[in-house]
């Protein structure tokens, strides 16, 4: 607990609304795509894109059946680097699938930005920029824009309340 007078840094307040809003294995799914080059090397990311993680298992496009092959002889190194770059309990399996690798205008962080205020209502749209206008660095606000934004689109639906669901 935070006892007065105390400041808390911008990174600790992000990393617990992150994890309040369940947006933390997001943030690393966008982390890595950023870094993927420079974390696992050249060759072996012109054939490999880092596609999701879910439940602690990053789920990596391979090019195609031979690199998926010599990836499993890899694994262990690969894991290794992962648990480097973002903390050793954030992702403990690797899963491959042979798959499409983005092209290099959509991997890169200029193609992960979205025009997001024509995916959002105008309402929502002020709401967040309201949120995120205290916010001085340009990009970390940009991205937890992005970020913030893309959540509800993922939940599912909640039922209305007090309506009967009989016909």
């Amino acid at each position: 607990m935070i006892g007065p007078g105390t400041l808390d840094s911008f990174g600790n307040i992000l990393s617990g609304l992150s994890k309040r809003l369940g947006l933390e294995s997001r943030m690393l799914e966008l982390c890595l795509q950023r870094r993927w080059r420079d974390i696992v090397g050249e060759p072996t990311a012109s054939h490999t894109w880092p596609a999701q993680i879910r439940f602690k298992k990053l789920y990596l496009i391979v090019r195609n059946s031979v690199w998926l092959q010599q990836l499993t002889f890899l694994k262990p190194t690969l894991l290794t680097k992962l648990q480097a770059e973002s903390g050793t309990g954030s992702v403990t399996d690797i899963a491959f699938r042979v798959g499409e690798i983005p092209g290099e205008a959509e991997a890169s962080p200029a193609g992960l930005t979205t025009d997001l205020g024509s995916t959002q209502s105008e309402k929502s749209w002020a709401e967040l920029v309201s949120h995120t206008t205290m916010i001085q660095d340009p990009s970390i606000r940009e991205r937890l824009r992005e970020v913030i934004s893309k959540y509800p689109a993922h939940l599912p639906p909640r039922p209305a309340k007090g309506l009967s669901q009989a016909p």
